[in-house]
């Protein structure tokens, strides 16, 4: 299915790590969902920042994905159970699926990847399957996925369960939902998970 690659890094990002036994925390977006203004705004803010620009990076792109903007289609019920589905099928194939989240404009999903369980590939079989079947459902879109996806590997146990709980509560810190089990797209809906 693919090969680990162990620590690697992507064009000019922060170093990344692809190895079996790894859980990893993951979130791919709509490709309208945040604009290159958008980042280009946060960049030119975080330059004067002290601290941990990585992390602030990553609240500011969270924060403004749970405002919901661009076509949010993943806020259909067809479109969101194609996700869903897709994240399901890829169970036990390409990752153990530990917690997800099927939000308007974004999907986070958090999985253990083991030998010969490549995470590379696993998003490119996932965006690939889930961008033909919503594309023949929203022609408009130029394209579905924004290129390239987020991932943090899991340091330890505190770590996960923390991730584990952002990603069920996301619903409700978007206003979606009041209680996370009653957000459908997500494992803290599913009483199996």
């Amino acid at each position: 299915m693919g090969e680990n690659k162990g620590w690697y890094q992507r064009q000019q990002s922060v170093p990344h790590f692809d190895g079996a036994g790894a859980t990893q925390f993951v979130t791919f977006r709509l490709s309208d969902s945040l604009p290159k203004e958008v980042l280009e705004r946060f960049e030119v803010e975080l330059t004067d920042l002290k601290g941990n620009i990585e992390i602030e990076r990553i609240r500011r792109i969270e924060k403004y994905l749970d405002l919901g903007v661009g076509s949010c289609i993943l806020r259909e019920t067809s479109c969101a159970a194609i996700v869903q589905d897709s994240l399901l099928y890829h169970d036990e194939k390409f990752f153990a699926l530990l917690a997800w989240v099927v939000m308007p404009n974004h999907v986070h999903f958090l999985a253990r990847f083991d030998e010969g369980q490549g995470l590379p590939v696993a998003i490119q079989s996932l965006k690939s399957f889930t961008a033909h079947r919503l594309k023949k459902l929203h022609p408009e879109m130029e394209s579905i996925w924004q290129q390239g996806y987020f991932d943090r590997f899991m340091r330890n146990e505190d770590h996960f369960l923390r991730t584990r709980a952002y990603i069920q509560e996301n619903p409700v810190k978007a206003k979606l939902v009041e209680n996370a089990e009653n957000f459908v797209w997500s494992s803290a809906h599913d009483p199996l998970r």
